[in-house]
């Protein structure tokens, strides 16, 4: 039996989604947990990664089990088991050949700003000092809109050697003490969304203009990209199959 998750997290104490060796994560989490109950070890899917500190509203999840599950008992107590920061919000038997991760045609990722220095969102977003010019930045995303080779914002990895991204949609949008940018691809490189956004500030910053951020994405070249903003107001908002 194949079993698909949607899952939230608040990533503050987490060394990210995927199992690492002496980090407590997200995966290893959940995964722990399903064995408590099934006593069974389970290889747990995700849809993708999620860096240190970023947030998930719909991280898609799934394992595959020898038994049938009862969906509604399991998730309750899959969730009494779990920290308070991680939630199993759906779960569902889907087809055995459902992958997390392959099957995935879309991510989304929404970033949060707070114009409003409050104790209540920084642990969620980042306070903005700056005014923000919506249409401005959103004419530079165009720039960003397609198939592109995406090296100048992501980290270094020798593993990768495809850093080619489709970008579907890419716009900032203003809302009341808030301002949200919202970022959908085929799939996203280590650190680029939060890089992405750190060059779109900068270019607010220093005045640049399309062939700047074009000039960029050419270079193939990270330290031609701006600084990447922190993790705390990054979420993983959701997935497409």
């Amino acid at each position: 039996m194949n079993y698909k998750l949607k899952i939230q997290y608040d990533g503050t104490n987490y060394c990210g989604w995927q199992i690492q060796k002496n980090s407590v994560t997200v995966q290893q989490v959940i995964s722990d947990s399903i064995t408590v109950i099934t006593k069974q070890k389970v290889n747990l899917i995700g849809s993708g990664r999620t860096d240190t500190g970023v947030h998930a509203l719909g991280q898609v999840a799934n394992f595959i089990i020898d038994e049938k599950l009862n969906i509604y008992r399991f998730k309750h107590s899959l969730n009494s088991i779990l920290p308070f920061d991680i939630s199993v919000i759906e779960m569902d038997e889907i087809k055995e050949d459902f992958h997390s991760r392959f099957d995935a045609k879309k991510r989304c990722y929404i970033y949060l700003f707070s114009k409003l220095k409050s104790p209540f969102y920084n642990n969620y977003s980042y306070f903005l000092h700056d005014k923000i010019d919506i249409t401005y930045l959103n004419d530079l995303c165009k720039c960003l809109l397609g198939e592109n080779d995406f090296t100048s914002f992501s980290r270094k990895n020798v593993d990768i050697k495809n850093k080619d991204c489709i970008i579907y949609n890419i716009h900032w949008k203003e809302l009341s003490d808030k301002i949200i940018f919202y970022i959908e691809a085929n799939r996203f490189l280590h650190g680029m969304v939060r890089t992405i956004i750190g060059t779109l500030l900068d270019a607010q910053k220093n005045n640049w203009k399309k062939e700047n951020v074009i000039e960029i994405i050419k270079s193939e070249n990270r330290e031609k990209a701006g600084e990447a903003i922190p993790a705390k107001g990054l979420f993983l908002y959701k997935v497409k199959y």
